[in-house]
C-alpha cells in the first residue's frame, strides 16, 4: 500500500498539479493585490470619492458596489492570464501533434526493450543486472533482429 502510494506520489501528474496550485494562489495574490492598490481607488474615485466612494447607502444598508466591481476584474484578469499561459500553449502543442509538426514521447527500440527484459529476468533469478554484454552468463545479442 505505501509502495502504490508513493508511486502515485512520485508520478509527474500530481507533482505537475501541486506546483500549479502553488503558482495559481501566488498570482491570485498579486491580482487581488493589484486591484485593491489600484483598481478600487479608481472606482471609488468614478463613485464619488472620499471613504463612500463606491458605495451606496439604503435605509442604513451599505452596499459596495466597488467591491463585487473589484471582484469582477480580478476575477477578468486571472482568468486571462490563465487562458494566455496555460490554454493557448497547450492548445498550439496538441494541434501541431495531430498535424504531425511535433513527435510524441519517442517509443524505446526494440534492443532497448530486450534488454530491459534480460535485466527482469535476471533479477527474478537473483543474479542482478551483471556487467555488460560480454560478462559470464550473459547472452549476447543479436544486432539484427
Amino acid at each position: 500500500m505505501i509502495k502504490g502510494f508513493k508511486d502515485f506520489l512520485l508520478r509527474g501528474n500530481v507533482v505537475d498539479l501541486a506546483v500549479a496550485v502553488v503558482i495559481g494562489a501566488a498570482f491570485t495574490a498579486v491580482v487581488g493585490q493589484f486591484t485593491a492598490s489600484f483598481l478600487e481607488p479608481l472606482i471609488a474615485l468614478v463613485g464619488g470619492g472620499g471613504l463612500d466612494g463606491g458605495t451606496f447607502t439604503v435605509d442604513g444598508q451599505v452596499f459596495d458596489w466597488a467591491a463585487f466591481v473589484n471582484a469582477v476584474i480580478t476575477f477578468v484578469l486571472t482568468a486571462a492570464v490563465v487562458y494566455v499561459v496555460v490554454v493557448l500553449p497547450m492548445k498550439t502543442l496538441i494541434e501541431r501533434r495531430r498535424r504531425g509538426e511535433e513527435a510524441g514521447p519517442a517509443a524505446p527500440t526494440q534492443i532497448e526493450l530486450l534488454v530491459e527484459i534480460r535485466d527482469l529476468l535476471r533479477a527474478q533469478q537473483g543474479q542482478g543486472p551483471g556487467p555488460g554484454p560480454s560478462g559470464p552468463g550473459t547472452t549476447v545479442l543479436p544486432d539484427r533482429l
